[in-house]
């Protein structure tokens, strides 16, 4: 008799990207693995953006009237799902028919998995990866590096291993691991959150792996745009929550001090002469809390 498989929940956040998110979800409906619920949360999109759900019989429809932010919207999925394991997709991605199975047998392999990334390639690329891994956060300058960034995928990082950081456009976590440390944190609306709760993972005790067996192809901030000021404000905002909530007190007095010093001129300056005017405006709002 074969064993039955472990329920997975699937969850999307739609932010007034219809098509975007339509296209990731016929992509889920051709996979393999079949124990699968879906919920998409709608976080508050104009009326004219909404996805036709009768499109997707299958799928479990959530609508929120504001903006929850990244956190927020996949929390309202989250609190209902039913999955032994549940995972986090961002709308603006696609995934090949046999990408769940694996990350599903890492945490059958390393009973210390709490959560598990794919390889994940840019979808607008020949071939080319986003990320497989990363190293850890500099507790002093708050930055890290991605493995295999902008690297074509000639299959070296076909590969399954402990990892840093999770990503947040696709990261599977067990049940066990949300019951024992909560929901994502929603003090950050988006960006930053996913590496929060990699590090509350992993201070409960749990490691992060990368599973580069699986892969999924990344359309990469459809949402907010790639150089938008939300991003910029954001981005910089939340370093500085991040070093707060993570960093041990001298760390803090670095990271911050470095930030402060070095970092955040040389962004504004390099937003000003790229012509982006209103980035650094929104760079120096988000560092300074405004």
């Amino acid at each position: 008799m074969n064993k039955k498989m472990p329920l997975v929940s699937i969850v999307l956040v739609n932010y007034n990207q219809p098509e975007v998110t339509e296209a990731c979800l016929l992509s889920l409906e051709k996979i393999t693995y079949k124990e699968v619920e879906v919920f998409v949360v709608d976080n508050g999109s104009k009326v004219e953006n909404l996805i036709d759900e009768s499109k997707f019989p299958g799928v479990h429809f959530i609508r929120s009237e504001k903006n929850l932010g990244f956190a927020g919207g996949n929390n309202l999925a989250l609190r209902i799902a039913k999955g032994d394991y549940l995972m986090l997709l961002n709308n603006d991605t696609e995934v090949p028919a046999d990408f769940l199975q694996p990350l599903v047998e890492t945490f059958n392999r390393f009973p210390d998995a709490g959560i598990v990334s794919p390889k994940i390639k840019f979808f607008y690329s020949d071939n080319l990866i986003q990320y497989a891994g990363t190293s850890e956060i500099n507790p002093f300058t708050c930055s890290g590096s991605t493995f295999g960034y902008k690297e074509f995928d000639d299959g070296r990082y076909d590969t399954e291993n402990k990892t840093d950081l999770a990503h947040g456009a696709c990261m599977i976590f067990s049940r066990k691991l949300m019951d024992e440390i909560g929901y994502l944190p929603e003090e950050y609306f988006i960006y930053y959150e996913e590496y929060d709760y990699c590090m509350m993972a992993r201070r409960a005790g749990y490691s992060i792996y990368y599973n580069g067996l699986s892969w999924i192809r990344h359309k990469q901030s459809v949402s907010v745009g790639v150089f938008s000021p939300l991003k910029a404000y954001y981005m910089a905002k939340n370093r500085i929550l991040f070093v707060k909530r993570n960093f041990k007190p001298f760390q803090k007095v670095i990271s911050l001090s470095y930030y402060y010093l070095l970092a955040l001129p040389k962004s504004i300056v390099y937003e000003t002469f790229a012509g982006r005017h209103r980035n650094s405006l929104a760079i120096l709002k988000g560092a300074t809390g405004n």
